[in-house]
């Protein structure tokens, strides 16, 4: 696809503010592609195969950040990564064949829950250890990879929610999931690959305005308060999934 200067700077200002939120608090790839279909107008089956192919790069760089301040668990990150593999493959192919509108109310029923669940742990003060098993963690990681290759979601959208249920510590897993965003997104674009295209602009653009955020994100994680950032990507995540959730039913109305 081509760009006018004008959408160049605005998927560039989206991919800064979700890669922002993706290293900061784990939230904010559910953003990118909802944001990509409804306000820059691209197809949501050209949107997702590109945000996958960014979180290649982003992940990586948050993934050094964190590990810097070694707050990643490298155990339980092996275990997720060995699951969302094959599975991110999967889904690949899930979005190769899957009508357009279901896509589009899977992300707005994500979208929608995931901002109500970030409400409701607002609060809640995770354990210092998880009581998660080697096989729950690779399990995890398994519904991880496909939920997030088919969604376009990347990773930590996903995962963080688990794994705060399971009683992981939060910048834990926040941790992990930077971690995990880069075997699903290579899985998941090797599949696009195979089963349909990436546009190599578009991933472009998403890679490096991801990559900016992400890191700057990783660094806040670090250095702020959590809950606060959490509580605003919550209302803004509810209000996004409602968005779209309201925009396929207008259209099925019509």
């Amino acid at each position: 696809m081509q760009f006018q200067i004008p959408e160049f700077f605005l998927i560039s200002l989206l991919g800064c503010f979700s890669g922002l939120m993706i290293g900061c608090i784990g939230v904010g790839g559910v953003i990118l592609v909802p944001a990509l279909v409804f306000l820059g107008g691209i197809p949501i089956q050209i949107g997702i195969p590109a945000a996958m192919f960014a979180y290649i790069l982003s992940g990586a760089v948050a993934t050094l950040v964190f590990a810097k301040h070694k707050s990643i668990k490298w155990s339980m990150a092996s275990l997720l990564c060995i699951g969302a593999t094959p599975t991110a493959f999967g889904g690949a192919w899930a979005v190769s064949v899957v009508n357009p509108r279901w896509l589009e109310i899977g992300l707005g029923l994500l979208t929608l829950l995931s901002g109500l669940n970030a409400l409701r742990t607002s609060h809640v003060e995770s354990a210092t250890h998880s009581a998660a098993s080697g096989g729950a963690m690779f399990g995890i990681g398994a519904f991880t990879g496909f939920l997030s290759s088919v969604t376009g979601t990347g990773g930590p959208l996903v995962l963080v929610p688990i794994l705060v249920a399971a009683s992981v510590p939060v910048l834990t897993a926040v941790g992990l999931s930077q971690v995990i965003q880069v075997p699903i997104a290579v899985a998941a674009t090797a599949g696009n690959l195979l089963y349909g295209t990436v546009d190599v602009v578009l991933a472009s653009i998403l890679a490096v305005s991801l990559t900016i955020g992400s890191w700057y994100g990783a660094k806040l994680a670090h250095n702020v308060s959590r809950d606060r950032l959490r509580r605003i990507v919550s209302i803004v995540l509810v209000v996004v999934g409602l968005f779209i959730l309201c925009g396929v039913a207008w259209r099925l109305i019509r």
